[in-house]
């Protein structure tokens, strides 16, 4: 019983105390930062990954930027092997308060070892949790499909794949 309210004090003192006063504003850029990793259950093979993004605000809630990713794959048996993404994107934010949801599009390109260097598009949405005035925690989740040109775009849609992320990010 008295772990419960331990959990209890922890998570509460975890949330920000109060309403975050400011979120995005028109003439806002942002910056944010995030990371992922993945390893097999006896670390034979690993994979690493950051995504740094730079967005200008260009009203309150339409945000657009470019967004660039660098993964790199080690494996006990295998070469280690690098790829990159580079997008722009655009989002919409809903509203200016502590959870600011948000949801858009992008469109860009991936190369690197071990794949083939084509375009890449998609949609997007996730959530951003301003802990302080300008700075919050960003989840996003993105819907990426692969193509070689315009003539795929209607055909590779259905063949796309998830993407998560949980980074922190600044606007000033």
């Amino acid at each position: 019983m008295q772990t419960k309210w331990i959990a209890i004090a922890l998570m509460s003192a975890a949330l920000p105390a109060g309403q975050a006063l400011a979120a995005q504003d028109a003439g806002d850029r942002s910056f944010t930062i995030s990371g992922t990793g993945a390893s097999d259950k006896d670390f034979n093979a690993t994979t690493f990954g950051t995504t740094a993004q730079l967005g200008w605000f260009l009203s309150d809630p339409v945000e657009v930027g470019l967004r660039q990713s660098y993964n790199i794959f080690t494996a006990d048996n295998a070469n280690d092997a690098w790829n990159g993404s580079t997008a722009a994107y655009l989002d919409w934010n809903f509203g200016k308060a502590t959870l600011v949801p948000f949801l858009g599009a992008n469109i860009g390109g991936i190369y690197g070892d071990g794949v083939k260097d084509t375009g890449t598009a998609g949609l997007e949405g996730g959530l951003k949790w301003y802990v302080k005035d300008k700075t919050f925690i960003d989840f996003a989740v993105q819907y990426q499909f692969l193509f070689d040109n315009a003539d795929d775009i209607d055909n590779r849609f259905d063949d796309g794949a998830y993407f998560y992320s949980l980074g922190v990010g600044f606007n000033f």
